[in-house]
């Protein structure tokens, strides 16, 4: 077992509060956006083995059996196929989408051939991998996710009351749904001069009025004002507001679109680079790719909760990358066996918990973690709330 020393992303949607506030850290004055655990080359969690301390991914190298056992290394290869985040939001992030594996494994092939760096900022594909993720609210937590149905966004354009919008709305209505979400999406990323800046206007007009919408139109203003003048405005319209409370969690599968608005939540995901956008960023924008790998569908990213079996509270996703789960620790309560198999990372949100092993326990409180490898077998006890994250069942 070995008690994670982690990488904070200073990313500029961060918040400056919420992490140090969770960790009982003193905030730096600077955002403080993601908090990644695991062994993703581009900010490994650090161990100590052998009174040396070393970043996980070269652990895992140097003896990938007894780090991920037989079954992780036979589906995965010699490396952790996920990555757990701590991520505080308190601006929006980029409109994106990410790759299914066959979309990643060609478009990492082909800019490989093209001779494009690894570490290129023009990269669109830096690894061969997708990345399906989990996002958990551990506060109120807002994003856009998923698109709305045609005719909603149609009538959600013509409460904007923007001449220049009725030809798109028009579109939406006449045409079947893919075809439609298509049509208008495409246009939305290279709109005509003057459009983004009439939006704005109207956008911030509306959500100051009264009225049912309100909710949602607060949302995009909020876009608006962290983004003056990005069409990624546009994209944003055609896109749901979801609203998670404490618990709750979404899962974003290949192509869905989506950015994340504002909260604290634990992420999960398969571990990957690979993140498409199309605008709301200062990071490279590939629209045209992005095109090609989003899905034209307004089905709605559904809400989840976690289902609960022998004191362990499962977030139900559709592979076998990651496996999220949620104790509620009690002083007074049972010890949790968690068996030994597969790699495992414990995080505790908040109170205290203990990693009890043959070699003796580990003890870490709000924001900290503990890597288990999966040699090793171990008991959870404590009073607080631990997420774990290991490999999902094949």
């Amino acid at each position: 077992m070995d008690l994670l020393l982690n990488t904070v992303q200073p990313y500029d949607w961060g918040s400056v509060t919420a992490l140090p506030r969770l960790m009982g850290t003193a905030p730096t004055g600077e955002p403080q956006a993601e908090l990644w655990m695991g062994a993703h080359p581009a900010a490994p969690s650090q161990v100590r083995r052998a009174d040396r301390t070393l970043p996980l991914d070269r652990v895992i190298a140097a003896d990938p059996l007894a780090e991920l056992g037989a079954a992780t290394l036979r589906r995965f290869g010699p490396r952790l196929p996920f990555l757990l985040k701590l991520l505080a939001a308190d601006a929006p992030l980029s409109v994106q989408v990410h790759p299914d594996p066959a979309q990643a494994r060609a478009g990492h092939a082909r800019e490989d051939a093209l001779g494009v760096p690894p570490d290129a900022p023009h990269r669109t594909y830096r690894d061969a991998h997708h990345k399906p993720e989990m996002i958990v609210a551990l506060t109120r937590f807002r994003g856009l996710c998923g698109f709305r149905a045609p005719r909603q966004c149609a009538d959600l354009l013509d409460a904007l009351d923007v001449p220049a919008l009725r030809p798109y709305a028009g579109t939406l209505r006449a045409l079947p749904e893919a075809q439609a979400l298509a049509d208008v999406f495409t246009a939305f990323l290279r709109p005509p001069t003057g459009l983004v800046g009439a939006v704005t206007e109207a956008v911030e007009a509306a959500a100051a009025r009264p009225g049912p919408r309100r909710e949602d139109l607060a949302a995009y203003a909020t876009v608006a004002r962290a983004h003056p003048g990005d069409p990624g405005l546009l994209a944003a319209l055609m896109l749901r507001l979801v609203v998670l409370e404490p618990g709750e969690a979404l899962f974003l599968g290949p192509g869905i679109p989506h950015a994340y608005l504002s909260g604290l939540g634990v992420e999960i995901m398969a571990s990957s680079d690979n993140v498409l956008r199309c605008g709301l960023t200062s990071k490279h924008v590939d629209a045209a790719e992005l095109l090609t790998v989003v899905r034209f569908t307004a089905t709605p990213t559904p809400v989840l909760t976690p289902r609960g079996k022998d004191g362990e509270e499962v977030y139900p996703a559709p592979v076998d990358d990651f496996r999220l789960s949620r104790f509620a620790l009690r002083a007074d309560g049972p010890a949790r066996r968690l068996a030994a198999g597969s790699p495992q990372i414990l995080l505790c949100v908040d109170g205290e918990a203990s990693v009890d092993a043959a070699a003796g326990p580990v003890r870490f409180g709000p924001g900290r973690s503990v890597y288990v490898p999966a040699t090793a077998e171990v008991t959870l006890t404590g009073a607080g709330t631990v997420f774990r994250a290991t490999v999902g069942r094949a």
